[in-house]
C-alpha cells in the first residue's frame, strides 16, 4: 500500500487503466473480436483488475482494519458475482453449473491457495505464522456452514429431481447465506473487532506499515475509480468469455474448468494483497481475505443467484458431486486444524497447497 500512501491517486496509473478498460468494453460489446482484439481486451480486463484491488487497499488503508479486508473481499465478490450473471444470462443450459463451480473454485483458492500461500511466507520469513484462532476460527465455521446448505444439501434433497434446491429452498439457503454473512461482518467490524487485528510478533515492520492513511479526498476519487473498475472488468470479461468458452473446449477441458478460470481471474490480486500482508507479518490480515472472501462469495453470490433466477431461464445445478464434497470436508478439517492452535508452519502450509493441487488437477482430469 505504499504508493496508495505516499502519492495521490490522480497521479497514479491506476487513474488511466479504468477507462481505459471501460472504452475496451464499449468498443467490443456485442461485437465478435479476432483473436488480437480478445488479446488486447483481456490486457485491459487485467489491468483493470489489478487497478480495482489497488483502490480497495487504498480505501482500505483509509478505514483500517479489518474494515480493509472486507473492502477486498467485497469487491472481489462484486465482481464475481457479476459476471457469474452476465455469463449464466447468456450461456443458456450449458451455465447450469457456472455459479456452482465458480463458488466451489473460490472456497478452495481461498481456504487452500491464499491461506496456504500467505502461511508459507510468513513460516519462511519467522519460522512460525501467528494469527488469532478466535477470529480464524470463526471465519472458518462460517464458511464450513455456508458451503454445506448451498453446495452440499442440493445434492440430497428430494423436492426436486437432481442436484438443485426447489423454490422454496433456494430461497430459504440465499437469506440463511445473506443473514450468516451479515452476522459476520457484525462479528469481524464491530462486537469482537479484537480477534481479527493482527498479532503483534516483535518483528520489525515495514515503512509500509507505518505510511499515514491517505486523506478523505484521495480515498473518495479512489472509491469512485474502484467502481469505475469494477464496471469494466465484469464487462470486459463478458467480451473475453466465449474465447475462455471455446479455448477449454477445444483444449478438451471439462466446461466446469470455466468456472476456475472465472474464480482464479477474479481473486489473483488479491492473493497478491495476502501474501504482501504474510511478509510484513500480518498474517491475521491474509487470514481475514482468505476466508473473507470465501464468506462472501457464497454469502453474497447465493442470494444474487437465487434473485436472478426470476428472469434467468434454465436449471441452476447448485450441489457438488462426490469427488468435490470428499475436497470440501478434508479441506474444513485441515483447516480447522491449522487455525485452532493459532501458529502454522511449513507443514500446514504445504497440506493447504498439496489440497489446491489436488483440486486443479481434478477439475482437468476428473
Amino acid at each position: 500500500m505504499s504508493t496508495a500512501t505516499r502519492r495521490s491517486p490522480l497521479t497514479d496509473w491506476t487513474l488511466v487503466v479504468p477507462f481505459v478498460a471501460l472504452v475496451a468494453l464499449i468498443l467490443s460489446w456485442g461485437r465478435a473480436m479476432p483473436g488480437w482484439a480478445v488479446g488486447l481486451v483481456a490486457l485491459c480486463l487485467a489491468g483493470a483488475v489489478l487497478a480495482a484491488v489497488h483502490h480497495a487497499e487504498v480505501v482500505a488503508h483509509r478505514v483500517g482494519e479489518p474494515f480493509g479486508s472486507l473492502v477486498l473481499a467485497v469487491a472481489v465478490t462484486v465482481i464475481e458475482v457479476a459476471l457469474i450473471v452476465t455469463l449464466m444470462a447468456d450461456g443458456g443450459p450449458k451455465t447450469a453449473t457456472l455459479a456452482r463451480d465458480t463458488v466451489f473454485a473460490a472456497v478452495m483458492i481461498t481456504c487452500n491457495g491464499i491461506v496456504g500461500l500467505s502461511l508459507l511466507v510468513a513460516a519462511l520469513r519467522n519460522r512460525v505464522a501467528v494469527f488469532n484462532a478466535e477470529g480464524s476460527g470463526g471465519a472458518l465455521a462460517t464458511v464450513a456452514t455456508l458451503a454445506v446448505l448451498s453446495l452440499v444439501l442440493p445434492t440430497f434433497t428430494t423436492s426436486k429431481p437432481g442436484p438443485e434446491f426447489s423454490t422454496g429452498q433456494l430461497a430459504f439457503a440465499a437469506v440463511a447465506s445473506l443473514a450468516l454473512y451479515a452476522l459476520f461482518v457484525g462479528v469481524q467490524t464491530v462486537r469482537h473487532r479484537d480477534y481479527f487485528l493482527p498479532v503483534e510478533t516483535g518483528t520489525p515492520s515495514s515503512e509500509e506499515e507505518h505510511a499515514e492513511p491517505p486523506a478523505l479526498r484521495a480515498a473518495v476519487v479512489s472509491f469512485g475509480l474502484l467502481l469505475v473498475a469494477l464496471v469494466a472488468v465484469v464487462g470486459d470479461a463478458k467480451a473475453v468469455s466465449p474465447t475462455i468458452e471455446s479455448v477449454v473446449a477445444d483444449a478438451g477441458l471439462p466446461q466446469a474448468f470455466v468456472g476456475v478460470v472465472i474464480a482464479l481471474l477474479v481473486l489473483l490480486p488479491e492473493t497478491l494483497a495476502a501474501v504482501r500482508a504474510a511478509r510484513r507479518g500480518r498474517v491475521q490480515t491474509s487470514l481475514n481475505l482468505a476466508y473473507g472472501s470465501s464468506i462472501a462469495s457464497i454469502g453474497l453470490t447465493i442470494p444474487a443467484i437465487a434473485l436472478a433466477t426470476v428472469w434467468l431461464s434454465g436449471p441452476l445445478v447448485l450441489g457438488l458431486g462426490p469427488t468435490h464434497m470428499v475436497l470440501l470436508a478434508l479441506t474444513v478439517v485441515v483447516g480447522a486444524l491449522t487455525v485452532v492452535p493459532g501458529r502454522a508452519t511449513l507443514l500446514q502450509a504445504g497440506v493447504h497447497l498439496v489440497i489446491l493441487a489436488a483440486y486443479l488437477f481434478l477439475a482437468v482430469s476428473p
